[in-house]
């Protein structure tokens, strides 16, 4: 019977002490041993290790990227326009003792590490515009074919990687500056979201809308300036074009009108009697084909045709 119960009681003992004297490192782990807060050991390695019973406790911490979530910022930008900042940070630890010294743990270290990534993040927002943080703005709108909700168009920027990378360089350098020293290393800093505060939102988007609009107004004066200048040009042309058309015209006319006066002179000089037929046809018409009464003496020249169309009269008399 001693032998069982001498064997229940290290069973006991082991299930007592075993776990106050053993504990396993994982291999994504760091580890810092302390005693009553002093610093005892530091394990980077993955194993199983040893720690004095009850006094010593073992502090796990992530050898991974760790990420950290900055609280949504309001930050004012170049035009002191301010922007609603939601960004997250990566970091990871290189140092676990000066890790453990400075910060003690991740609360601490996501705090302090966050003020360190918004400071960075409010002074490069101060040096740009919204268009560089956001993007350009459409004042026009597209729906969203899922929620079937109306979206804003927003042109992408390229500026917004320069500023990320300013920060984290900036950040990067001010945990590891001679006054923190944290043991630790910025890797990555990214922005979630960068929109305008919800009540400035609609006022903001008018002010664009009115940009957009005056810019409008400028190409629409500019181009019809320059419709003005063709049209003023086509009409001084045409005006040219009509004086030159209309001086060659009354040339060819006067030039034709002559050539006639000449023909018919010659014409008449060849034939009077068929002038004074032609003259007499021509009287005939114009009162012959109205309603007014004429009154003429019988041995009026203008009867001759009528009496004798072959004008005979008119040939005795010559």
């Amino acid at each position: 019977m001693r032998i069982p119960i001498i064997v229940i009681g290290i069973v006991l003992l082991l299930g007592i002490f075993g776990p106050q004297i053993l504990y396993t490192v994982d291999e994504t782990q760091l580890t810092v041993v302390t005693r009553f807060g002093e610093i005892r050991g530091i394990n980077t390695s993955p194993g199983l290790k040893v720690k004095a019973p009850f006094i010593d406790s073992v502090n796990r911490f992530d050898k991974r990227l760790l990420r950290v979530d900055v609280p949504p910022s309001t930050l004012p930008d170049k035009e002191k326009e301010f922007l609603d900042i939601d960004a997250y940070a990566r970091y990871r630890i290189t140092d676990v003792r000066k890790f453990f010294e400075k910060l003690g743990n991740l609360s601490r270290a996501d705090d302090r590490i966050g003020r360190i990534v918004i400071s960075a993040l409010r002074e490069e927002v101060a040096k740009r515009s919204k268009e560089e943080i956001i993007g350009a703005v459409v004042a026009d709108t597209t729906v969203d074919e899922e929620t079937g909700e109306e979206v804003r168009l927003v042109i992408a920027t390229n500026t917004r990687q320069e500023i990320l990378d300013r920060v984290l360089a900036s950040s990067d350098a001010a945990v590891n500056d001679a006054e923190n020293d944290f043991g630790v290393r910025v890797m990555d800093v990214r922005i979630k979201r960068a929109d305008f505060p919800e009540a400035s939102q609609q006022n903001i988007f008018n002010r664009m809308r009115a940009e957009r609009d005056r810019i409008s107004r400028e190409f629409r004066a500019k181009g019809q300036e320059e419709r003005d200048k063709v049209e003023a040009a086509a009409n001084r042309e045409r005006t040219i074009i009509l004086a030159e058309a209309e001086r060659d015209a009354a040339r060819l006319r006067g030039e034709g009108e002559a050539a006639a006066i000449t023909i018919f002179a010659e014409a008449l000089q060849q034939g009077p009697e068929f002038f004074a037929f032609q003259r007499s046809l021509e009287a005939y018409k114009v009162f012959m084909t109205t309603k007014a009464t004429v009154i003429l003496s019988t041995d009026s020249d203008l009867f001759q045709f009528l009496e004798d169309p072959r004008g005979a009269s008119f040939a005795d008399q010559e």
